[in-house]
């Protein structure tokens, strides 16, 4: 039985800090449209979908906790909900959470054709600091905002719409650690979803690297890191010029062997679609990747062990 569906990357372009939840929900809603207008099953759309990037700001109160969601789905975004279920499509969506507790998360939710969520993910690797740097333009105070994720990587088996894949899901920086992908490889995961506000020049300071770059080491990791875990990933920008401050788009779908088969090529709204064939990754997990007959874990403890470099000693 054939294994395949069809997914779309929903890059969105800037959302200034100014614009409504209405005018976004309208532009979010819009690309769902379009990616099903094009037979996608499944939407992907960026990290803190429904707000600006707001940890680039100080923020505090009422003006830090407008961007927060304390539930989901909530009034605020029902819409999108009532649409992806009216037009049979499931969609991946990033958002601040703000739990009933007063905890606060960068977290990601998978939720299928049914508008039922199946899979919540709360943002491991938050980059940035908690005290803003002095004399910088922009902040990245993404550790001033959130708590680091609790739920560690979780993957999930879906349902036919899907055709059973095993997806799991990150934010952001979490792709660009190798643990992420190798976490989720050893639960089988077929595909990957990842949003993604990530800014067109150092975040932290300094002038090495830029647009390009930025643009190519995000490409980079979602190519190697599929390749390496014979998975598909779709990861998906919010792009442009966000209130003066720049974001990389370069969204894209790669296949289990690395390659893109669907790129984005504006900074605004854009819909890419690709037909997601799961067994490409049989490939991969059946040989060179066939974890259980070549993985040596007892080589690997450091990684667990440590977060830190500890160089080795001099020897005289």
């Amino acid at each position: 039985m054939s294994r395949i569906f069809r997914a779309a990357a929903a890059q969105m372009g800037p959302t200034q800090r100014a614009d409504s939840r209405e005018h976004t929900l309208s532009r979010m809603i819009g690309l769902l449209e379009q990616a099903a207008a094009q037979g996608a099953k499944l939407v992907v759309f960026p990290e803190l979908a429904f707000t600006t990037f707001f940890p680039r700001w100080i923020l505090d109160g009422d003006e830090l906790d407008v961007h927060f969601e304390r539930s989901m789905p909530n009034p605020a975004v029902a819409p999108l909900f009532d649409r992806a279920r009216a037009l049979r499509v499931g969609f991946y969506v990033g958002y601040a959470e703000l739990t009933p507790d007063g905890r606060r998360f960068n977290s990601a939710i998978l939720v299928d054709c049914d508008g039922q969520i199946v899979s919540k993910y709360r943002k491991v690797h938050l980059p940035g600091s908690v005290e803003p740097r002095p004399g910088a333009k922009y902040q990245q105070l993404e550790k001033r905002y959130f708590g680091y994720g609790d739920l560690g990587f979780p993957a999930v088996r879906t349902d036919d719409a899907w055709a059973g894949a095993i997806m799991g899901m990150m934010i952001c920086n979490d792709r660009r650690w190798p643990e992420s992908w190798r976490v989720l490889g050893l639960q089988g995961v077929e595909l990957v979803c990842v949003g993604y506000n990530s800014a067109a020049y150092d975040p932290n300071g300094g002038s090495t690297e830029d647009a390009s770059l930025r643009t190519f080491h995000s490409t980079l990791v979602a190519q190697a890191n599929a390749y390496m875990n014979a998975t598909w990933a779709i990861a998906v920008a919010k792009a442009g010029d966000e209130d003066g401050s720049g974001l990389i788009g370069g969204s894209c779908i790669v296949d289990p062997n690395g390659c893109i088969v669907a790129q984005a090529t504006t900074l605004a709204d854009e819909v890419i679609v690709a037909d997601i064939d799961l067994d490409l990754c049989r490939q991969g997990k059946d040989k060179m990747f066939n974890f259980a007959a070549h993985r040596r874990p007892d080589q690997y403890k450091v990684i667990t062990e440590r977060a830190g470099v500890v160089e080795p000693v001099v020897v005289d």
